[in-house]
């Protein structure tokens, strides 16, 4: 059990470190290529940041522990908006200026609905897989569309300064972009494989652990990279790295591993999870939406995230004691 611990401690370290490494490199070799900074900020950092739970869900479905597959992309989107969200906005406010931001945030509610009616006979199947896959290439495609449309965004901004910060040559980009890669790989086959262990060796069920262990651990890159942006003021960019990362979780992460093994869905996932997952979409949507133009999720919006994040862990840890 020991091994096992320390086994899923050095993973996520290393699952931190190169999805770090592989959103920084891609990054910059997207901007090398010319892809206008709004769409690196939407797509390859959402696509760099949901890295972690796309290879783990992906391993831990073809290895036959659905659990973990589904309980990482799910529990992942909770502790996002609750979590990662609550701490960046008790730490510093967020203000929401970004129209595309706003656009993108019914669109994450539609797929979490959609997510809800494909788990309602409490099976993903292969088709519902490939039907995730398909609504993540239109929602791919609407998003380069409008990235196209909507240069001068400000959230466009925020990502050019970030791009200039930090900026690299062609060669370096691509040695990191490739490394990341490779390391995240490993690290996810670590992290699996201890997590699993240690849900066997406590005899809960690997979707618990991949609800809160598994699910923490890989949003770990969204949590240091919202509370850096929130810090110099980037606010749009701090709130896009979650709401980017969970329509990649929910559509692509989900569907890749209903694809690669087709699973049956504990009750609890729909019942519990999804609930909590829509009701904080919903409030989400709430808070950024605002009065006058301007959307913002102050301190005590962020506290009450925390304390909702708090109560389905109470609510989890409850169902296993």
């Amino acid at each position: 059990m020991l091994i096992a611990a320390l086994a899923v401690l050095a993973g996520l370290i290393l699952l931190v470190w190169s999805a770090d490494r592989f959103v920084t490199g891609a990054a910059a070799a997207a901007g090398h290529v010319g892809v206008p900074p709004l769409l690196i900020g939407m797509v390859i950092v959402g696509f760099g940041t949901s890295a972690p739970e796309m290879v783990v869900s992906a391993l831990a479905s073809a290895q036959g522990n659905p659990g973990i597959a589904l309980g990482n992309a799910y529990g992942s989107n909770i502790t996002n908006i609750a979590l990662i969200l609550g701490l960046t906005a008790v730490i510093a406010p967020i203000a929401v200026h970004s129209q595309v931001l706003r656009r993108e945030l019914p669109l994450l509610g539609a797929v979490t609905l959609l997510a809800a009616w494909q788990l309602w006979d409490g099976a993903l199947s292969r088709l519902d897989a490939v039907a995730l896959l398909a609504a993540f290439a239109l929602v791919m495609a609407w998003t380069i569309y409008q990235g196209l449309r909507d240069r001068d965004d400000p959230l466009a901004a925020d990502m050019t300064r970030e791009l200039q910060a930090t900026a690299m040559p062609p060669g370096r980009a691509l040695f990191w972009l490739a490394l990341g890669l490779v390391l995240l790989v490993a690290a996810s086959r670590v992290l699996v494989w201890g997590a699993v262990t240690i849900a066997q060796g406590f005899g809960v069920s690997d979707l618990i652990i991949g609800l809160t262990i598994v699910a923490v651990g890989t949003s770990l890159p969204e949590l240091a990279s919202s509370l850096i942006a929130a810090r110099k003021g980037e606010h749009d960019i701090a709130l896009g790295n979650i709401v980017g990362s969970n329509l990649f979780n929910t559509l692509a992460v989900v569907g890749i591993a209903g694809s690669i093994h087709p699973m049956a869905v504990e009750p609890g996932v729909l019942g519990r999870d999804v609930l909590v997952m829509a009701a904080l979409t919903a409030i989400l949507f709430v808070f950024c939406l605002g009065r006058r133009g301007t959307g913002r999720i102050n301190r005590w919006e962020g506290a009450a995230l925390l304390g909702a994040y708090a109560g389905y862990l109470g609510w989890l840890i409850g169902g296993v004691i």
